[in-house]
């Protein structure tokens, strides 16, 4: 076993595996999802149809002497390698560093008459590793995120107690999945399902046993702002504009959507710069919201200071996304990003040493 002071996880979370989307691939998706008549369905069969062929190939090229079939593409998706049999988890992001693994991927229902809540593991219902994979699809890449075998799923739930949501998911922690796929490479070309045991990593459960209390703090819910709730903080477009604050706004930077903006006070005056965060939200197609964050020059400033940097932040604090300004950046701005309401994330201005976080709910 290699043994090093690196953490290894970490090491491939900042490295991730990476599947470039063929354009035969958008329209295998694309024929898919138009079969699909629930319109909240349609969007993961189409998310769902780029991963798994994506991965198919991916898999076909590292173990050429296997056999990879596609058992099932839809909202939940299956794949044969070998005598193995992978579940393929898909989602367009992980900014709350959660797993929803559908309870039929896991159990088949009980026979009619038994307690409803019972639920029988069944060989041809569950599978032997649970794959998860982001969808980046303006990227055209898919990403390799982790994998879990059953009895580690299995043993997760019943340690952590989990309860299948109204959705019918179970949510386990992103940092459970071992997010190096070359050992899942290992187990399917050498081994056979029934060899395969693999420790559970007690105190990667303990880190967030309590999922819900992962994040107690304050969060701005920017859902409310689609009903226009807003809280006192958060002024509009006229009220920066106003005088005392003196945004320095180029109308063309800022996206369509409900807009707000916070004055940012990192405790200390910064060369006689003050800032104002900018966050627009916008509703998108199949139920996704999409937001735009941006930083703008207040107080009669028309730059911001050089090194000035604005970070997105997954729920755990992973850092997602970062964008630094230059000596003469009249804004800076995050490529915007969609999520489903209720995900978390957070945003961080740093300058030097001295930092502020916003935390926000969809």
């Amino acid at each position: 076993m290699i043994s090093s002071s690196v953490n290894l996880t970490s090491a491939r979370m900042l490295l991730p595996e990476v599947i470039w989307l063929e354009p035969e691939y958008f329209e295998l998706g694309k024929k898919l999802s138009d079969k699909v008549i629930s319109e909240s369905r349609q969007w993961q069969t189409y998310l769902s149809a780029l991963a798994v062929q994506s991965f198919e190939e991916w898999l076909r090229c590292r173990l050429p002497k296997q056999t990879v079939n596609r058992d099932e593409i839809g909202t939940v998706s299956y794949l044969k390698v070998g005598e193995f049999k992978l579940c393929i988890i898909v989602a367009e992001h992980f900014l709350d560093e959660v797993v929803s693994v559908p309870q039929d991927a896991l159990a088949k229902p009980a026979p009619t008459g038994a307690t409803p809540t019972k639920r029988i593991a069944s060989r041809e219902q569950t599978s032997d590793f649970y794959t998860v994979l982001e969808v980046l699809e303006e990227e055209e890449q898919v990403i390799i995120r982790g994998f879990l075998h059953y009895d580690q799923i299995s043993y997760y739930r019943s340690l952590l107690n989990l309860q299948a949501l109204q959705d019918g998911c179970y949510q386990l922690p992103l940092s459970l999945f071992d997010a190096e796929p070359h050992h899942l490479l290992l187990y399917c070309r050498y081994l056979a399902p029934t060899a395969v045991t693999l420790p559970v990593v007690l105190a990667a459960a303990k880190v967030e046993v309590d999922l819900s209390g992962c994040l107690k703090e304050n969060r701005t819910k920017l859902t409310q702002w689609l009903q226009a709730i807003f809280e006192e903080t958060w002024l509009s477009i006229d009220a920066l504009i106003d005088p005392e604050v003196n945004l320095s706004l180029n109308t063309r930077s800022v996206n369509l959507g409900v807009k707000r903006g916070k004055l940012i006070d990192l405790e200390m005056q910064i060369d006689s710069h003050s800032m104002a965060l900018l966050v627009s939200i916008a509703r998108g197609e199949q139920a996704q919201l999409s937001v735009c964050i941006q930083l703008h020059p207040t107080g009669g400033n028309k730059y911001l200071p050089s090194n000035l940097k604005l970070i997105l932040l997954s729920k755990s604090g992973k850092l997602l996304q970062e964008v630094t300004s230059r000596s003469h950046d009249n804004y800076i701005q995050l490529k915007s990003f969609k999520g489903e309401a209720g995900k978390y994330f957070s945003i961080e201005v740093s300058l030097n040493d001295v930092s502020i976080r916003e935390n926000f709910e969809l």
